[in-house]
């Protein structure tokens, strides 16, 4: 896999998730070490004029009009000493390589003055698979300097890291991985820290992750149409273009595709139940969600978001509230809700398929009958999850209190909401995973019936997971089995068409 070349613009999610998840080494680009030797040429300029500068010459939050005076670089030590209040368990290693990465594709646009030193240093770490303990409960959402703190104590030696899998002081991973603690020049602590790029990194793997579990939805869905007997006049792309709602032509498309045939089966009803008939309007909208946040999670990612901000071209050192993230907040609120309105339509069909028999389908999708079970007591498991589900849809970002003796009385809780966002996704393919299951055991149990080839390879992964019930036994195990199929990367190796 090629380096990621850092040049100030351009970062997409999937870059973010190949550097978090698969080791991807990162470079610096031609421009981005004279556009920091820039704006930090105009930093000191500034300071050397007299201007107050925000952390730098001035004291953070209720301090703001406490001047600095001494050692400002000690200062900047200070500064980290005195908010690194964050606690909870720490972020796993792929989040905190997403935030390292995050921090440094803002910073490569050039707006926070930080040193090219301190920004080569960050890189290092980064490639030497070096990672602070960072613990997850802290930031509000007016930045994520709390938490950023772990990055920049890393650099100069403080705090925990984790290298090779194994938890220690920073300054003996940094020294096994043959680097050494940095100093700080004026700002460049609050330029480490002052950013919401744990937010920018998380919400980049939690759209990656939205995006994989559409596809697989798609193809549960899929496969219950087949199952069920389902009427498939529902995905002709002239009622879709009559009615063109955000996403609804493209998922029609997507099922269409997955079920395409020389000849399709008779339906066995005129029409069917709404989760399944509104497919195309309920995927549609998730992947309009999906969109809005994956736009807001780049325009993060590759923007100068920096306070103060450093505008080289006019030599100037602003105050800014770049760092507040309201739209992104807003953004994976609206992905959470999307998220739930779809688990929740995936709930219904699993309910559907595993009732009291529809559309010539078996009792329980139990092929002995009498008494047994068949599939119906996952009905709870399925209720339960999506009872967790709507829990945490419910939206967040206008829980907070006025901190720092008023200065600071908005917030965003940025961090929460794309934290359960991505809690949600998890849930999300627990369902997906049984109503794959119900689906394959209701086209075992359809006779006569063969699969669209697409189709038919999601019956065969599925079945390579889970045997057809052929008598009650226990079902939980093979969820699991196929829950991690489809959250670990098997799931696609499997499903090959």
């Amino acid at each position: 896999m090629s380096a990621l070349v850092l040049t100030g613009a351009g970062v997409s999610v999937d870059d973010v998730a190949a550097v978090a998840r698969e080791a991807r080494k990162v470079e610096i680009g031609a421009n981005v070490i004279g556009r920091l030797e820039k704006a930090r040429k105009v930093l000191d300029q500034a300071a050397a004029s007299g201007q107050q500068i925000y952390g730098l010459n001035t004291g953070l939050g209720a301090n703001l009009r406490t001047s600095v005076e001494g050692d400002a670089s000690a200062f900047q030590r200070q500064l980290l000493e005195g908010r690194s209040g964050a606690v909870g368990e720490a972020l796993p290693v792929e989040a905190v390589r997403a935030t390292m990465l995050a921090r440094l594709t803002m910073l490569s646009a050039g707006g926070s003055g930080l040193s090219p030193a301190v920004f080569v240093a960050l890189i290092e770490v980064l490639n030497a698979g070096v990672h602070p303990v960072m613990p997850s409960l802290g930031s509000i959402g007016a930045g994520d300097l709390v938490l950023m703190t772990a990055i920049a104590r890393l650099l100069i030696g403080e705090g925990e890291a984790d290298y090779q899998g194994r938890r220690m002081p920073a300054v003996k991973a940094l020294m096994m991985a043959r680097l050494g603690p940095i100093g700080l020049a004026p700002k460049d602590g609050l330029s480490l820290i002052n950013a919401s790029a744990v937010s920018a990194g998380g919400g980049a793997l939690a759209v990656t992750d939205a995006l994989s579990a559409l596809a697989q939805q798609h193809q549960a869905g899929a496969l219950t149409i087949e199952g069920f007997g389902a009427n498939r006049t529902i995905l002709d792309p002239r009622l879709h273009m009559a009615r063109p709602a955000a996403g609804q032509q493209a998922a029609a498309k997507a099922l269409h595709d997955l079920l395409a045939r020389d000849e399709a089966p008779a339906p066995t009803t005129i029409q069917d139940p709404l989760s399944i008939r509104c497919m195309p309007s309920i995927h549609g909208a998730l992947i309009e969600a999906i969109g809005q946040a994956r736009r807001a999670v780049e325009t993060e990612l590759n923007a100068a978001a920096d306070n103060p901000l450093v505008l080289s071209d006019d030599e100037l050192v602003l105050s800014t509230g770049n760092f507040h993230t309201a739209s992104l907040a807003l953004a994976f609120e609206t992905l959470s809700l999307a998220i739930a309105q779809c688990a929740a339509a995936s709930a219904a069909r699993f309910i559907q398929l595993t009732g009291p028999g529809r559309n010539g389908l078996p009792k329980y999708l139990s092929p002995v009958g009498g008494a047994s079970a068949g599939l119906v007591p996952l009905q709870k498991t399925v209720t339960s999850i999506l009872a967790a589900i709507r829990h945490k849809a419910n939206p967040v970002m206008l829980d907070f209190l006025p901190v720092s003796e008023g200065v600071e009385d908005h917030a965003t809780q940025t961090p929460l909401v794309v934290s359960k966002c991505a809690d949600m996704i998890a849930l999300w393919r627990r369902l997906i995973a049984f109503e794959l299951m119900a689906a394959a055991q209701a086209v075992d149990m359809r006779q006569g019936l063969t699969p669209a080839p697409r189709t038919a390879a999601v019956q065969t992964a599925v079945r390579g997971l889970v045997p057809t019930l052929k008598e009650d036994r226990p079902l939980g195990i093979y969820a699991e089995a196929l829950y991690a199929a489809l959250t670990g990367g098997t799931w696609q190796a499997l499903c090959r068409f």
